[in-house]
């Protein structure tokens, strides 16, 4: 027969009052009153304490004694997590900095690393990084990312995969049950044009002009010597910029990329024209205590920044026309257009990977002196005299 309240409330007499389905109130003695389920754990007999009467009440007794026979039936061992200790919820902000120190090992390049927390510290962290990961909404992400679709889809996206990675972290410490940023968002979330786009790209017959252009600017002298190696190598930017001088072997005309600075993550060895050893050679006057080739002229010790050739562009009046990036573009067209080089060769020119894995594989030859007449060929074309 069950209690109820007011015979709970009226109990004086020491001993055991049930109330069906394991679940007792114990009178002490002493006169206080406690609950107590007696419940069957992985096959043996357990008591556990469900708090005193009348803090706990009949009504809520009754409720955390479902609650545990249910978890039973689940498997779970309700006393073990009642006397484990309780683990401190991380908040947004210590997660993401938590995943972003996980995976910063697996990235190549400081720039990306830097530019995943940077963009959850401006458009998350201000809204829920002082938030417990378990709990954050569906809604509220879906706050932070839906305005940015309108005008930054590209942010969106990225900003996007940096908080499901960060759930993705809460969810193997079973911080939360499920992440908040994953497929359920897709329906919410506007349609994104995945249109390829181009980097802006002048003309080949054009880029001796621009190079010239750049010499007679005003730019610090490490930004334009830099500016002109990258044309001439067709380098990426954060290759050059990134560039030592123990990377030079003057001997061979050679300037080899360790993997770990490039992109695809294998050893890059690019061949050196003369006006290409010209500028190392006006650089060696700029040398100073730090390893990089091109220092930066405000940082003592640090290469250029991401942006520093670019706002030689601007300066020049030609950043509406082409990108630093698009240099590249201008030196594949030219090669297609005006060289018969065959096309694996222009490939490994820009450090792409060439055929299928398999073909890869087999494939160990860089063909460096096939790539070094084709860069001798354009640094003709882009000089038109020989160096001084």
């Amino acid at each position: 027969m069950k209690l109820t309240a007011t015979q709970v409330k009226a109990i004086k007499e020491p001993g055991r009052y049930g109330d069906g389905l394991g679940l007792y109130l114990n009178v002490t003695t002493g006169g206080s009153k406690n609950w107590i389920q007696r419940i069957s754990i992985d096959g043996k007999r357990r008591d556990l304490g469900l708090g005193g009467y009348p803090t706990v009440s009949l009504a809520e007794a009754r409720e955390n004694a479902r609650e545990n026979r249910a978890a039973v039936v689940k498997g779970r061992n309700p006393l073990a997590e009642k006397t484990a200790p309780q683990r401190k919820i991380p908040t947004f902000a210590e997660a993401a900095r938590a995943t972003h120190t996980t995976l910063r090992g697996k990235w190549r390049s400081a720039e990306h690393s830097n530019g995943w927390i940077r963009t959850l510290s401006r458009h998350v962290f201000p809204v829920i990084g002082d938030r417990p990961v378990n709990e954050i909404t569906r809604v509220e992400i879906l706050d932070i990312l839906v305005p940015l679709h309108s005008g930054k889809a590209e942010t969106a996206r990225r900003l996007r995969q940096r908080i499901r990675s960060t759930f993705k972290w809460a969810l193997s410490y079973d911080y939360v049950d499920e992440n908040p940023a994953g497929e359920k968002l897709d329906a919410a979330l506007p349609a994104v044009s995945h249109e390829k786009t181009h980097w802006r790209a002048l003309p080949y017959a054009e880029l001796p002009d621009a190079l010239a252009t750049n010499k007679a600017g005003d730019s610090s002298t490490a930004a334009k010597l830099a500016l002109e190696f990258l044309t001439l190598t067709a380098a990426r930017s954060g290759e050059v910029r990134g560039a030592t001088w123990t990377e030079i072997d003057w001997e061979r005309h050679l300037w080899i990329i360790p993997a770990s600075r490039m992109k695809g993550g294998v050893e890059h060895r690019v061949p050196l024209s003369d006006s290409a050893m010209h500028v190392l050679r006006q650089a060696m006057a700029l040398r100073e205590p730090g390893e990089f080739i091109f220092p930066s002229p405000m940082k003592a010790g640090k290469g250029l920044s991401d942006m520093t050739m670019t706002k030689i562009l601007r300066s020049a009046g030609l950043a509406e026309k082409m990108t630093v990036h698009g240099i590249r573009s201008t030196f594949r067209d030219w090669v297609a257009e005006q060289t018969p080089t065959p096309w694996a060769v222009a490939e490994l020119a820009l450090a792409h990977k060439v055929g299928s894995p398999v073909e890869q594989a087999y494939h160990r030859t860089d063909l460096l002196d096939q790539r070094r007449k084709l860069m001798d060929a354009w640094c003709e074309f882009l000089t038109q005299t020989s160096p001084e």
